[in-house]
């Protein structure tokens, strides 16, 4: 059995179609289909059917995933203890946060990390979902609560985010609508606060805190956004008092095996150093709960 074969097999259970899974691996939809089909034939089982345009893995396909998880976690082990060896910051590190964070934050920051580090290479992914560490989806996750349990995880809390309300500047006097969050992402304290704070239905949604800045500087409404973002937006205004509306912590997690790399550590200092920057850092606002 090839390694390389289940990877596809896992791509295409956690991609739930042919597309994402082509997407997450960089290759092309028929190589997928190709590699999952020479496993079925080479087993004489089935592993996906269609349901409503998704992949959904068959009993036997179950049994492989669950025992490719494994193989792919051993894998993992063995990646980190034979990168483990170098005592400079290099290779490549994967780093995911809500797009928000990654637009405005990390990003313009992170030319002087790679300057620092010639050897680093740095992935930024905007994703509103979380991604696992646990299954190798990221290498490091900084998140605005803290994280549940997670097998396999070591939180650091690096900050706060505080939210107030905002609209673009010339529009400050008007009587705004407001912008909301789509239903899918209803629980989310952000949009919470602002079903609490609306007196009539939402007119535009969204799914992510970025688009909703970039509505609010279209003169679309107010919204709930962050202050160390939106509060040095020379197009925007706020439009409640200097106490925060809502705060959230900033928390970076990173997997266990992966602590005592040089890369590593070079990319978890620097956010907590970013973070701090731009008036988020945790030694601003409440003291750091530690790491767990």
């Amino acid at each position: 059995m090839d390694w390389n074969d289940l990877r596809y097999a896992l791509a295409a259970a956690r991609g739930g179609t042919l597309s994402e899974a082509a997407k997450r691996l960089g290759v092309d939809e028929t190589t997928v289909a190709r590699r999952v089909a020479r496993i079925e034939r080479r087993l004489g089982v089935t592993l996906f059917e269609r349901t409503a345009g998704r992949l959904e893995p068959t009993g036997a396909g179950a049994q492989l995933l669950a025992h490719a998880e494994r193989v792919e976690s051993e894998v993992g082990a063995l990646e980190t203890a034979l990168a483990g060896a170098d005592r400079i910051a290099a290779g490549s590190v994967r780093l995911t946060a809500v797009p928000i964070l990654i637009n405005r934050v990390l990003a313009p920051a992170a030319g002087a990390l790679l300057a620092a580090h010639p050897g680093l290479r740095l992935e930024l992914v905007a994703e509103p979902r979380n991604l696992s560490l646990s299954r190798r989806e990221t290498d490091m996750a900084l998140r605005l609560a803290r994280p549940s349990r997670e097998a396999a995880a070591v939180v650091r809390r690096v900050g706060r985010l505080d939210y107030g309300v905002y609209a673009r500047a010339d529009l400050a006097g008007e009587d705004l609508p407001w912008i909301g969050y789509g239903e899918e992402m209803a629980d989310i304290p952000q949009a919470r606060w602002i079903a609490g704070a609306s007196r009539s239905e939402p007119r535009l949604r969204v799914n992510d805190a970025e688009a909703m800045l970039q509505a609010v500087r279209a003169g679309l409404g107010r919204a709930l956004l962050p202050c160390a973002i939106a509060g040095r937006d020379p197009a925007l205004a706020r439009l409640d008092g200097p106490a925060p509306a809502l705060g959230r912590e900033v928390w970076l997690m990173l997997h266990p095996d992966q602590r005592g790399l040089a890369r590593i550590r070079a990319v978890a200092d620097w956010v907590a150093a970013t973070v701090a920057g731009v008036g988020l850092g945790a030694e601003r606002t409440h003291p750091s709960t530690g790491s767990g």
